[in-house]
């Protein structure tokens, strides 16, 4: 019996699967379509299991279509565990020269996220929606629930996008845009976005009398 999120991961894979990350975590599959888009749904369906249990995990209806992963600000105890955890899937998910990427990449990206995003920011890790399904409006609709969480909370939000043609939907949707860097590993270009916090929702107080 597929787990609900597995539904989500084909869609994710066929419209991420050009993302330089994506193809570099994958290489060892480069010349094996099918197992590439394999060892990506199982790498996705992870990912929204993880988001599910340290933060948001979002899926229209028909989760066939796609979904989108948050990660929030976890407890050091918290994220060793789930570093841990993570680690073992990569290492018998991906291929030896994948894994190594992975590490390589988020080591590079790391300390740059740290540098530019506010403290407890909520992290948008992935967004993807059947290309057949792109520009009905479906992302900002998927997102829209956990950007109104954020802002009741008064909390930034940020993604790193590596698709300069998403930049236009993530602004519209408040992220701005901030600083671009050189990742070695896939040569490309990527661009950390944030999301300024807004002021958190409170309720109007009634005046006592005396």
């Amino acid at each position: 019996m597929l787990l609900p999120d597995s539904l989500s991961t084909p869609a994710l894979a066929d419209a991420l699967i050009v993302d330089p990350f994506y193809l570099a975590i994958s290489v060892d599959f480069e010349n094996d379509l099918p197992a590439r888009k394999a060892v990506l749904a199982a790498y996705f369906a992870y990912s929204l299991a993880e988001a599910r249990r340290t933060g948001r995990c979002e899926t229209p209806e028909d989760r066939e279509l796609g979904a989108a992963a948050w990660l929030l600000p976890r407890t050091a105890q918290v994220d060793a565990q789930e570093s841990v955890a993570k680690n073992a899937f990569l290492a018998r998910t991906l291929g030896p020269r994948g894994h190594d990427n992975y590490h390589r990449i988020v080591g590079f990206m790391g300390p740059h996220a740290s540098a530019a995003v506010p403290a407890q920011a909520w992290y948008l890790s992935i967004l993807g929606i059947s290309p057949a399904m792109q520009g009905r409006g479906l992302g900002a609709r998927l997102l829209a629930p956990t950007l109104a969480e954020a802002d009741a909370a008064g909390v930034p939000c940020y993604l790193e996008t590596f698709t300069p043609p998403s930049v236009p939907f993530y602004e519209r949707m408040g992220f701005r845009r901030g600083p671009r860097h050189l990742e070695p590993v896939t040569n490309s270009v990527y661009e950390i976005m944030c999301r300024p916090a807004s002021a958190p929702t409170t309720k109007p107080t009634t005046p006592t009398t005396a």
